[in-house]
């Protein structure tokens, strides 16, 4: 019995995937247009320059701190945001005033932009981290908040009320039963509280770095496009992109391990 040989383009696709094909052929395209009509480098490098930029910076390890730099805002950020959105929400589920707060809260600066907060928290705890935690923490706390307590309304009553006859209450009822059942909400809240961040951090760094001398990721485009070197600000700006891509992806994993394995969704 014959077996049908799969296609070119499927086995093109087993190695490649078509994001990745779709890539590779924009900077095909990039690098083609960059050597047909010569334009100069400092206005759009060719992808082999920001290549090359990439490996020399590597070589030397001059942008290792400035990923860790941001990568270290961001994680505490994160981590301080999530205790802070569970401390909201586990108040709004057990008090009617706090519920009543919090939406309150939310519905008011949830649409407000993180950035628009600088100048307050320039003035209010001046250059240095604390100021860049005042803005993640608004870029991150509102929509994580508001998400999980989504979550927590959508449980259904019998559940809450088979918790309650178990002898469950407060913290013990929110912990064993609101919690696992709000879990896509959570996730979602959290992967949407996380794109909200990183696009802060960014834009807040190219501040914070211009008016403090140091930073993460945004200062170190900054400081190269001060330099005039453009292909290492294509750098900064594509490990940016890879950076958020690998999270995304993280986050699919979490999902397909947790979420879609155990049934549940949003």
């Amino acid at each position: 019995m014959n077996k049908l040989r799969p296609s070119f383009g499927t086995r093109l696709a087993r190695f490649f995937p078509r994001e990745l094909q779709i890539a590779l052929g924009l900077m095909v395209v990039w690098e083609a247009g960059c050597r047909l009509t010569k334009v100069t480098p400092i206005l759009l490098p060719p992808p082999s320059a920001v290549f090359v930029s990439f490996l020399q910076l590597i070589r030397t390890g001059e942008l290792f701190p400035y990923i860790w730099t941001t990568l270290v805002l961001l994680g505490g950020g994160m981590l301080a945001g999530l205790l802070i959105s569970i401390l909201f929400t586990t108040l709004a589920i057990i008090s009617r005033t706090a519920r009543d707060l919090l939406l309150t809260l939310t519905a008011m600066l949830n649409p407000l932009p993180a950035i628009a907060l600088l100048p307050l928290a320039l003035l209010w705890f001046g250059l240095g981290w604390r100021s860049l935690l005042f803005v993640l923490l608004h870029s991150i706390v509102w929509s994580l908040s508001l998400n999980m307590y989504t979550g927590f309304a959508a449980v259904p009553e019998t559940l809450v009320r088979v918790g309650r006859n178990l002898g469950l209450s407060g913290w013990r009822l929110v912990r064993d039963v609101y919690f696992p059942a709000a879990l896509p909400y959570i996730v979602a809240g959290i992967k949407l509280a996380w794109a909200y961040s990183w696009r802060t951090v960014i834009a807040a760094e190219l501040v914070f770095g211009a008016t403090g001398g140091h930073g993460g990721l945004g200062w170190f485009i900054y400081k190269q496009r001060y330099a005039m070197e453009t292909a290492a600000v294509f750098v900064g700006l594509v490990l940016i992109i890879a950076i958020g891509l690998l999270m995304d992806a993280g986050f699919k994993a979490i999902e397909r391990r947790t979420i879609r394995r155990w049934g549940m969704s949003a």
